[in-house]
C-alpha cells in the first residue's frame, strides 16, 4: 500500500463519512422545507444522471490531459461545498444546483482516482489497491451514519445543523487530496479537449474482453436496484426504524471489512472467480430475503450481503484496468461506471414498477434468477485466457 493509496483511502473516507451522515436524514429534511415525495425522486434522478453522464467525459479528458490529481482534487472539492449549500438556501431551485453539485464531483474523479489506484498496483495487485480503497471508503458508510444518530439523538430535528457539520469530514478531505502528486507524465502533448460524448467512441474501439466484461456487468446493474428496497422489505419483515438503520449500518461495516481480505484472495485465485463468488451470494440474499422474516436471518442475509459488496465493488474495476490499455483506464472505468450509474436509475424504476404489480417476493426472485444467468454468460461466455493476454501486454509494456 504506496502513500498514494493511502492518501486516496482517506479521501474517500472522510468524503463518505460526510455524504453518509446526511444519507439517512436528507429525505426527511427535503420533506420538512417542502418537496414532495416526485421532487425528491426527480432531483436524485437528475443528480444520478449528471455523477453517471460525466464520469465518461472527464475520465476521457483525464487521458487526453494525462493528468490526474487535479480531477481528484476538484471533484473532492465540489462534493464537499455542496453540503453547507444545501442548508444555506431552501429554494428548491438552489437545492437541485446543490444536489448536483455534488453528484458533478463524483463524476469528474471517479475515473482519474480509479487510474490512480491502477498505476500504483502490478495486474497481480489490483485486487488488493482497489480492496482496500473500498474497504476505507466503506468505512465512512459505517462512521457516517453512527455521527448522524449520536448528534440527532441529543439535538432531534436539527437537519441544518447537521449538513453544516458534514462540512468538516469533507474539508479535511480536501485538505488531504492535497497531498497528492503527479506522477511523471510520458512527454506527450495534451491531446485537444473532447466533445461532450466523445467517450462513448472508447466502446466501439476498445478490447473485446472489456466489452464482453462490461456487458456482463451491466445487465447485472439492470436488476441490482438501490439497496432501499432491501430496507424496505426489513422493514416490511417488522423491524423498527432504527433496527433498519442498524442492519444498513451493520451491512456496511462487513463490507469495509471484508473488503481487503477478498481483493488480496482474489489476486492469488482470480479476479473473475471472485466476482461470480459475490454475485452467487447476492442471488442467495434475493432469494433468501423473499421468503424469510426472522430478524436472526435477516441479519443473516446483510451480513452475506456485505460480503457480496466486498467481493464484487472494488472487484469489477480492478478487473477492467487489467483489460484495458494503461493509457485508456479512465476512459475505460468512467465509461463503465457511467453506463452503471444509468443501469442503476432503470434498474430501481424496474423494481418499483414489478413490487407495485406482482409484489416484493416477486421482485426479488426475478432479481435472482437473472443473476444466476449472469454467472452462467461469466462462466461459459467471458474467457480467462483473454484477460491473461492483456495482462501479459501490460506487464510488458511495464517493462
Amino acid at each position: 500500500m504506496t502513500r498514494t493509496v493511502w492518501t486516496l483511502s482517506l479521501v474517500s473516507l472522510f468524503t463518505d463519512t460526510a455524504s453518509e451522515m446526511l444519507y439517512p436524514v436528507l429525505p426527511i429534511y427535503l420533506q420538512s422545507i417542502g418537496f414532495s415525495i416526485v421532487l425528491i425522486g426527480v432531483l436524485e434522478g437528475v443528480a444520478e444522471a449528471t455523477a453517471g453522464i460525466s464520469k465518461g467525459y472527464f475520465g476521457k479528458l483525464s487521458d487526453n490531459s494525462f493528468k490526474r490529481v487535479p480531477f481528484v482534487q476538484i471533484g473532492y472539492a465540489l462534493s464537499a461545498i455542496s453540503k453547507p449549500m444545501m442548508a444555506i438556501f431552501t429554494y428548491p431551485l438552489w437545492i437541485f444546483f446543490s444536489r448536483t453539485i455534488d453528484r458533478l464531483g463524483k463524476g469528474i474523479r471517479t475515473g482519474a482516482r480509479d487510474a490512480i489506484l491502477s498505476d500504483e498496483a502490478t495486474p497481480e495487485t489490483k485486487g488488493r489497491v482497489f480492496g482496500f480503497h473500498r474497504s476505507m471508503d466503506t468505512f465512512g458508510a459505517v462512521l457516517g451514519p453512527l455521527l448522524a444518530l449520536l448528534f440527532l439523538y441529543f439535538y432531534p430535528g436539527h437537519y441544518k445543523t447537521l449538513f453544516y457539520i458534514a462540512f468538516i469530514p469533507g474539508i479535511i478531505a480536501v485538505l488531504t487530496s492535497l497531498y497528492l502528486k503527479e506522477k511523471n507524465p510520458p512527454v506527450q502533448t495534451a491531446k485537444a479537449t473532447p466533445p461532450f460524448f466523445s467517450f462513448l467512441n472508447y466502446w466501439k474501439k476498445s478490447p473485446q474482453i472489456y466489452r464482453k466484461v462490461a456487458t456482463g456487468l451491466l445487465v447485472f446493474t439492470l436488476f441490482n436496484s438501490s439497496d432501499v428496497f432491501l430496507l424496505l422489505k426489513a422493514k416490511e419483515a417488522g423491524l423498527s426504524d432504527m433496527l433498519v438503520i442498524g442492519v444498513y449500518i451493520f451491512y456496511n461495516l462487513i463490507y469495509a471489512l471484508f473488503s481487503f481480505p477478498l481483493g488480496i484472495i482474489a489476486d492469488k485465485a482470480g479476479l473473475k472467480k471472485m466476482l461470480i463468488f459475490g454475485l452467487f451470494i447476492f442471488a442467495t440474499v434475493y432469494f433468501a430475503i423473499s421468503h424469510f422474516s426472522n430478524f436472526y436471518i435477516l441479519a443473516a442475509i446483510f451480513f452475506l450481503y456485505g460480503i457480496y459488496a466486498a467481493a464484487t465493488e472494488g472487484i469489477s474495476k480492478a478487473w477492467i484496468s487489467n483489460i484495458t490499455a494503461k493509457k485508456d483506464t479512465a476512459t475505460a472505468i468512467g465509461t463503465y461506471a457511467g453506463f452503471q450509474s444509468i443501469c442503476t436509475l432503470l434498474a430501481s424504476s424496474l423494481a418499483g414498477l414489478f413490487w407495485y404489480r406482482f409484489g416484493a417476493s416477486v421482485t426479488f426472485i426475478i432479481t435472482g434468477t437473472a443473476t444466476l444467468l449472469v454467472i452462467l454468460y461469466f462462466l461459459f461466455y467471458v474467457k480467462d485466457r483473454e484477460s491473461k493476454n492483456i495482462m501479459h501486454q501490460q506487464n510488458d509494456n511495464g517493462k
